[in-house]
């Protein structure tokens, strides 16, 4: 491969963080449009991660915001949401948001994991907080394990659909050496 090839693939698989809060945008953008609860609460499950990984406390008023349904209309519900959401993906994302969501989703495998296999990870994630691997390879790494045990919650969300690397890896290669 030539470097201009190696230049547009490396363009190709690198989202910026506007690129990424664009994308949420526009699915929400599509939610308000169908105007239909069942949009907006898929949104919400789908984005979990995302707006997590950017403020952990609009998160929770955006799931309270979803949950409000019954009591006002859906229209106000959209422009609450729309207001908090923005100022979730406004919030600046960090090496320890990020931790903190990669915690949460260890959460999901943890009690499935060998001893080895939760060695693995807290390495991965160590060598996340202090800057020798990105998100990206963390997330790629991980990516294997959500099918492995048929995580369809997680396959969904967009939180690795964006930060992931779109070269995968795989978690768990050293165990099977």
């Amino acid at each position: 491969m030539n470097k201009t090839q190696e230049n547009i693939n490396d363009s190709e698989q690198k989202l910026t963080e506007k690129d990424i809060i664009d994308y949420v945008i526009d699915r929400f953008t599509e939610v308000k449009k169908s105007n239909k609860i069942k949009d907006l609460v898929s949104f919400q499950a789908m984005n979990k991660h995302m707006i997590m990984a950017h403020n952990q406390n609009e998160l929770k008023i955006l799931g309270n915001i979803v949950a409000s349904n019954k009591k006002i209309k859906f229209s106000e519900i959209l422009e609450e949401y729309e207001k908090h959401l923005k100022i979730a993906l406004g919030t600046e994302v960090t090496t320890k948001t990020h931790s903190n969501v990669i915690l949460h989703i260890f959460g999901f495998f943890s009690k499935n994991f060998s001893q080895q296999e939760k060695e693995i990870f807290f390495g991965l994630l160590t060598n996340f907080k202090d800057g020798k691997i990105s998100i990206g390879e963390v997330l790629s790494e991980i990516n294997p394990v959500i099918y492995r045990f048929n995580n369809t919650y997680l396959a969904s969300q967009t939180y690795f659909l964006l930060y992931s690397n779109q070269q995968p890896g795989n978690l768990f290669k050293l165990l099977s050496k």
